[in-house]
């Protein structure tokens, strides 16, 4: 890295997660500022980026429901904040760890792109 900022340790195991190349001053940023994550972690795809910092998760999960005896697949969309240096975009499979509140319906933060997808949306 470049002598700038300097990327902190963020406390998180994952096999395909690797600190982003790109140095942003944002002070919610995981990596470069001073934002805690703890809590819960969870992968989704982002289907939406068209706010500013922030983006909309989509993930799916699996339901049994014992009368039928068969699975439902349902799904939630949780916002996250995006920091610069990440810079998340639709279609892309993430890793995102929940913070303390950042906005009205913020907790989230993304920790690293797992997978570029294509442009929807």
């Amino acid at each position: 890295m470049s002598e700038g900022l300097e990327i902190r340790d963020v406390g998180i195991r994952h096999e395909q997660l690797k600190p982003p190349e790109k140095e942003c001053d944002d002070p919610l940023c995981p990596w470069h500022g001073n934002l805690k994550v703890r809590g819960g972690l969870l992968v989704g795809r982002v289907v939406k980026a068209k706010m500013r910092r922030t983006v909309v998760v989509e993930r799916e999960y699996l339901v049994y429901i014992r009368k039928y005896m068969r699975y439902e697949r349902r799904r939630s969309r949780i916002h996250a904040h995006n920091p610069p240096c990440i810079n998340a975009q639709p279609g892309d499979k993430v890793l995102i760890g929940e913070t303390r509140p950042l906005a009205k319906s913020v907790a989230w933060v993304v920790l690293g792109v797992l997978e570029r997808g294509g442009g929807e949306g």
